[in-house]
């Protein structure tokens, strides 16, 4: 939906027929409003499926916004009907996370916030949120309310396990307890301040990430655009191949929906620079559609990116974990597939092992075993 909503109103755009010209406004309007409400439910499927893994930490550079962003579309409920919200997002630093826990912490703030407001008086309330940076460049986000306050008798406890100054039922004192071990694991610290005139605010300040760190994520951006590519579209559901094909236009993209069918294609000897595969498919998965592929077309499975709506099964989810292939996460937009579009066929000017040990087998039939322990050494020591 989201595709065909992102594609037809880039054809409006784009269009110069007198027909269309007239309706064009209104056009716009009514796609752009039921694409604002798509990425509102996108947004909402992304947050459960995210805030909901019970996973090792694993903190990568990241930027502050999204997770903002993604928790604020998280606690709409609780917010609406109490304050009216205010996003004031400043200059921050990239800084070293984990999306998930961070997540959780803006979630606990957010929902703290709102819970100190009264219901029904949203007109008369406001929850501010503020991203700036301290004097040293750390990142900081404030997350302020015009409630009543908190008595400074027990400002000092908030952080205490189990303190809880909300009736029985509703909070069970853990949320800033456990805020707090998340942020300080990060090299961060979270500060309040509250007074019975302005509120309460909640300041979450995270250090910057390591230049090594920021060397490493510069290295992983995706690269310019590469041209036309050929793509492979490996789903049972049509509708999705069809969007594949829509947001590819400029590119070769061939669709099937079963991954026999796929073999088939690569058994003839036709070649890919990325293959998009479903994960759960009938008859047979993606995860056995890649590891047939590892066997007879290494060089295939190397440029397989996974498609999935959520690993749901613990293979799934430990298959993803297994391998080193990229996976888009539906409800994905354009822009997230045109991306990996670029990047793994950039990776496809450079030989993969497998191509090179094919290479040197040809050239010396006897050189493959010593070619295969030669290429991974090379590739370990960072040659190829």
């Amino acid at each position: 939906m989201i595709s065909n909503l992102d594609l037809a109103l880039e054809d409006i755009r784009a269009s110069d027929d007198a027909a269309v010209a007239v309706r064009r406004e209104d056009l716009e309007v009514m796609l752009r409003e039921a694409r604002e409400g798509a990425e509102r439910v996108r947004r909402i499927v992304q947050g459960l499926k995210t805030f909901s893994r019970n996973e090792e930490e694993r903190r990568i550079v990241l930027e502050l916004r999204p997770i903002l962003e993604l928790a604020i579309a998280m606690t709409t409920n609780e917010v609406r009907h109490r304050a009216r919200l205010v996003m004031d997002f400043g200059a921050v630093p990239l800084v070293e996370a984990d999306a998930v826990r961070l997540g959780q912490v803006f979630i606990n703030l957010i929902v703290n916030a709102a819970q100190a407001l009264p219901d029904g008086q949203s007109e008369e309330n406001e929850i501010r949120i503020t991203t700036s940076m301290d004097a040293t460049g750390r990142a900081m986000i404030d997350i302020q309310d015009t409630g009543p306050g908190i008595p400074a008798s027990i400002v000092d406890r908030l952080f205490d396990p189990f303190f809880t100054t909300k009736p029985v039922g509703v909070g069970t004192g853990l949320g800033l307890s456990i805020s707090q071990n998340i942020v300080s694991g990060m090299g961060g610290e979270i500060r309040v301040e509250s007074d019975a005139r302005h509120g309460t605010t909640f300041r979450v300040v995270l250090p910057p990430a390591s230049v090594q760190e920021l060397a490493r994520h510069v290295e992983s951006s995706p690269p310019p655009d590469i041209g036309r590519a050929r793509v492979l579209v490996v789903d049972d559901e049509p509708a999705l191949g069809t969007a594949f094909r829509r947001i590819l236009r400029g590119h070769d993209v061939a669709v099937v929906t079963r991954a026999r069918e796929a073999l088939d294609r690569l058994a003839t000897g036709e070649t890919f620079d990325i293959i998009f595969s479903d994960l759960m498919m009938p008859e047979m998965s993606g995860m056995d559609f890649f590891e047939e592929a590892t066997r007879r077309f290494p060089t295939a499975a190397e440029r397989m990116v996974f498609v999935t709506g959520g690993a749901f099964t613990p293979d799934a989810t430990a298959f993803l974990a297994r391998i080193s292939n990229e996976h888009l996460e539906k409800p994905f937009d354009p822009e997230s597939v045109r991306s990996l579009v670029r990047t793994v066929s950039h990776r496809r000017k450079i030989p993969a092992v497998s191509e090179i040990v094919e290479l040197r087998a040809k050239e010396d039939p006897g050189a493959r075993t010593a070619g295969t322990d030669h290429g991974h050494r090379d590739a370990r020591h960072g040659r190829l």
